[in-house]
């Protein structure tokens, strides 16, 4: 039975521009975003929409991890929501047999995002059941701060 964790983060961007940064310009934005985790991130499969397969190289010492393979399994433009499922590599090596990364964004008047981040798991060894997806949690919280500066400093 699958377990997840929830959190929120209230950005200052606009919805819009939010979305297109992290579904659309994902594979530009990554890299430039968070250069010291991200080593590389390529699309393997598909053209950006459900079913495109991503493969993300972290640099060493910075995960547990050197790779893993991610399927967008939901992308929304209406409802602002994408979904990204390890399917390869990653925390798959470290126990687990299922784990999903959401985003759900909402405006929050003209200026600013509430973004809702949901971290899904299920674990087929005897794992340190909480470390990892509070710790995918926390980086995609502290993803979305440098994501927001970005754009801000951009604008």
């Amino acid at each position: 039975m699958a377990k997840e964790f929830n959190q929120q983060a209230e950005i200052c961007v606009r919805l819009e521009t939010l979305w297109h940064a992290l579904s659309k310009d994902m594979i530009v934005t990554i890299p430039k975003i968070i250069p010291n985790i991200v080593k590389d991130l390529k699309v393997i499969e598909g053209s950006g929409g459900v079913g495109t397969v991503l493969l993300f190289t972290f640099f060493s010492g910075v995960s547990p991890v050197s790779y893993q393979k991610e399927k967008i399994t939901e992308i929304d433009d209406s409802s602002h929501e994408i979904g990204l499922q390890v399917i390869e590599g990653g925390y798959l090596n470290q126990g687990f047999s299922y784990y999903k990364t959401s985003f759900k964004l909402s405006a929050i008047g003209d200026d600013k995002t509430l973004v809702n981040v949901k971290i899904s798991y299920d674990y087929q060894l005897e794992v340190e059941e909480t470390t990892f997806p509070l710790k995918t949690l926390e980086s995609a919280l502290h993803f979305l701060k440098c994501l927001e500066t970005h754009i801000m400093n951009d604008a």
